[in-house]
């Protein structure tokens, strides 16, 4: 869904890669066209302990030849999202610091490096249809209008296409005399700061504990990293990751309550639980377009038009959603959630215990087994729904556990994913044949009523194969289960 952003923004989506080069590096020729040399004036903001440089976010406005633009940089898995804004002198501009009030929070934004960049080099041909600049970056760090450090690296940023090309271009360059860069961004290389260390999961006989705090903090810094993208109302994607996350780390809450103080944790449920509500009436929304515009490219001319007004029809309503979803990101409830969800990646309450994770999953996957058993020949819509939110909490209990128990937890995992899916298809179905129904019942025509009809089967055709699979992929999670848990 791409909601309105103000027009004022521009954004680009930026891929590249740095190599590190000595003093005496000159850049060889690639038989690409020269670009034009460049002077560089670059002024960061971040806070004081440099929130947004650890979450991978740049904030900094560039001034060259008079023009001064303001760019915020966002990861984009393994590109980033890159933003402008025409703007002069002073505070940054409220429309992007807005994207970033999670990551802020309570703290200001403040001056933190100022770097002047002499740059040039080329555009070349990186591949078939791929273009690229290759460029060579002198940067020099300045304090009250002195150079207190000085270093020189090489971009090969995309422009064109794919990045296929890259690892020539690479190759070229390294036979030239560049190296490894050392992966920190301008502003870590200008102040000196260290890479913030790779996580990595405790060993198996780790305290418990310390699998929690590694589980809490990957979906925290998950919620953190998508953050931005939902307020900017981009990729869909956003918005589903963001959910996830929100469920996992409520569903690890679940499954972990006997190691927490229930003080902590089931107010923290709680305030999850509401933020999952948000995000969930959005993806829903995001799902069910994406379906029918697919529908639509299956029907004949005629018979689009109907569909494309009900699918007009969802978008309005996924706009009204997505404004109350903002609301809510703007509020403080959301942000003393951020700073909750923060403290318990570092220091969840737990209480004295002898239950061990492999026991919670087991626990969990034995409520879905119970479940799954006291189901009729035919079971209702909604108790398949209450099957797959079990099969959740079930899986998200197993990947607590899994650096614990190992490959047996890492295939009931993949079983689990399967068996949900699945069950997710149909519950779509359902949800879908309702809004078809809704939405369709206020419309006239035979035309329309035709359309109707077809997607009403096609949504009936996907629930009752959903369920035929069913008792399939329930044996193989089955099985995967007693294996895993016993």
């Amino acid at each position: 869904m791409n909601a309105a952003k103000p027009k004022s923004v521009s954004t680009f989506l930026e891929r590249e890669v740095k190599l590190a080069v000595e003093q005496r590096f000159r850049l060889p020729d690639l038989g690409g066209k020269p670009l034009p040399s460049r002077v560089l004036t670059s002024t960061y903001y971040d806070t004081a302990d440099f929130r947004l440089a650890y979450g991978g976010i740049t904030l900094r406005r560039r001034v060259e030849r008079g023009t001064s633009l303001w760019q915020l940089k966002l990861p984009a898995g393994k590109a980033r999202q890159e933003l402008e804004v025409k703007a002069g002198p002073g505070s940054p501009p409220q429309v992007l610091t807005d994207l970033l009030m999670a990551h802020v929070r309570a703290a200001s934004l403040t001056e933190v490096a100022k770097l002047r960049t002499w740059r040039k080099g080329e555009r070349v041909q990186a591949g078939e249809g791929n273009l690229a600049d290759v460029v060579l970056d002198v940067v020099r760090v300045l304090h009250d209008r002195h150079v207190v450090r000085s270093f020189r690296e090489i971009e090969i940023e995309l422009v064109q296409g794919d990045d296929s090309g890259f690892q020539d271009l690479e190759a070229q360059l390294r036979k030239a005399g560049a190296g490894d860069h050392d992966g920190r961004p301008k502003l870590f290389r200008a102040l000196d700061l260290p890479l913030p260390p790779v996580s990595e999961p405790p060993a198996p006989e780790a305290p418990t504990v310390d699998h929690l705090c590694f589980m809490v903090t990957r979906q925290v810094d998950t919620l953190l990293a998508r953050d931005p993208g939902v307020r900017l109302g981009g990729a869909p994607d956003d918005v589903h990751q963001m959910r996830v996350a929100a469920r996992r780390l409520r569903a690890m809450l679940r499954a972990a309550r006997p190691l927490l103080l229930s003080t902590w944790s089931e107010p923290l449920s709680v305030e999850l639980a509401w933020l999952g509500e948000l995000l969930g009436h959005a993806r829903d929304l995001d799902v069910q377009m994406a379906s029918f515009e697919r529908e639509a490219e299956t029907l004949d001319r005629r018979d689009r038009t109907p569909l494309i007004r009900f699918v007009r029809r969802l978008r309005s309503e996924r706009e009204v959603k997505q404004q109350e979803l903002l609301t809510g990101m703007r509020s403080e409830r959301y942000l003393e959630l951020v700073n909750q969800l923060i403290e318990a990646s570092r220091a969840p309450h737990i209480v004295v215990t002898d239950c061990t994770l492999p026991h919670l999953a087991a626990k969990a996957f034995k409520k879905l087994r119970k479940a799954v058993r006291g189901l009729q020949s035919d079971p209702t819509d909604a108790e398949l729904h209450g099957i797959r939110i079990k099969a959740k909490r079930a899986r998200y209990a197993a990947e607590l556990a899994e650096p614990v128990v190992g490959k047996a937890a890492t295939r009931f995992i993949r079983r689990a994913k399967a068996f949900q899916e699945l069950l997710g298809v149909h519950q779509d179905a359902v949800v879908g044949e309702q809004r078809i129904g809704a939405l369709f019942a206020e419309s006239k025509g035979r035309r329309a009523a035709f359309t109707a009809g077809r997607m009403v089967e096609r949504q009936r055709q996907q629930r009752v194969q959903a369920r035929a699979a069913f008792q399939s992929k329930w044996k193989r999670l089955n099985k995967r289960g007693k294996k895993a848990w016993g």
